[in-house]
């Protein structure tokens, strides 16, 4: 008779703290992701002002090259400054690449006459 109110008892002191558990890490995880998405969206916003805030600067670097060339002149040198600036970000983004080639390794001993 008591082994059967033990293990009823332990029965429900289980059943209680798994939910208990549960409930808690529910609530941490949702918490954790609410924080992770509005991590992300402050992000995205911090890119969307630098995306625009790079425009304006290359607007204003072709409006003041405009004034000594010609306008097409002017926008051709800005796309090419953007370009190559693209294209260096791009090469050091890549990992595991070396960014400038590397000469092959020396010989340990000068080649041998002869042979």
């Amino acid at each position: 008779m008591m082994n059967r109110i033990d293990e009823q008892l332990t029965d429900q002191l289980t059943v209680q703290v798994t939910r208990a558990v549960r409930e808690t890490l529910r609530e941490e995880f949702t918490e954790s992701v609410r924080a992770q998405r509005r991590k992300a969206a402050l992000y995205a916003g911090a890119g969307v002002a630098a995306l625009y805030a790079g425009a304006a600067v290359a607007l204003a670097l072709g409006l003041v090259l405009g004034l000594g060339m010609p306008e097409w002149g002017a926008a051709l040198v800005v796309a090419v400054v953007l370009g190559v600036v693209a294209y260096a970000l791009r090469t050091a983004a890549r990992p595991g690449r070396p960014a400038v080639p590397t000469a092959p390794p020396m010989p340990s001993e000068p080649p041998k006459a002869g042979a």
